[in-house]
């Protein structure tokens, strides 16, 4: 008898010990899993936005769609305008331009990101940014806007669920993580 009531004890014990080391480890799993995910997806969306800043640069505005981007950057040049002569002479006779086209797959390679991978969340599956691009008028001047953005439950895996806001002020499954705006000429992350 006095064995089997040790033994339930014991048992007893090893099952508080285990609940007491998942509710210290839970909190750190999360902040861990979390912060790594967020820096992985803001790295996405900060090549998305140099993607769209090199598409404005051939085109004079943001891509609507990763498919345009896409095959923008793939496809198209850049015009390098250069300026020769003497930037002094006030007459401005011997000042002549010159342009030299630069294919965008270059600076593409240069910077290093594959394009086709742009509209992939990391750490969801496979699932897509959304991705808006517009004209809209500000300050009495006609901008070009554009705006990417995914929610925050897309990429959190099993962390996406409102109770780990507990461990986090700030959290919320329900929030977008994205680039831009399109009620006005912002490019900056909301992180």
């Amino acid at each position: 008898m006095k064995f089997l009531i040790n033994l339930i004890l014991m048992l007893l014990v090893l099952f508080l010990g285990f609940v007491l080391y998942k509710s210290v480890q839970e909190p750190i799993s999360f902040k861990t899993e979390k912060t790594k995910r967020d820096k992985s997806v803001q790295s996405r969306l900060m090549q998305v936005r140099t993607a769209q800043e090199m598409f404005r640069g051939i085109t004079g505005k943001y891509a609507h769609n990763f498919d345009t981007l896409s095959q923008v950057l793939k496809t198209e040049d850049f015009a390098n305008v250069i300026v020769m002569g003497d930037p002094d002479d006030p007459t401005g006779k011997s000042v002549f331009y010159d342009t030299i086209f630069v294919p965008a797959i270059d600076s593409v390679a240069t910077i290093g990101f594959n394009i086709d991978s742009l509209r992939y969340i990391p750490y969801s599956g496979g699932k897509t940014f959304d991705i808006q691009a517009d004209t809209l008028t500000y300050q009495s001047t006609l901008v070009n806007v554009m705006e990417v953005k995914t929610l925050v439950s897309n990429y959190m895996g099993p962390f996406a669920h409102v109770r780990y806001s507990k461990y986090d002020d700030k959290y919320d499954p329900g929030n977008y993580m994205k680039i831009g705006d399109m009620s006005k000429p912002n490019t900056s992350g909301n992180w």
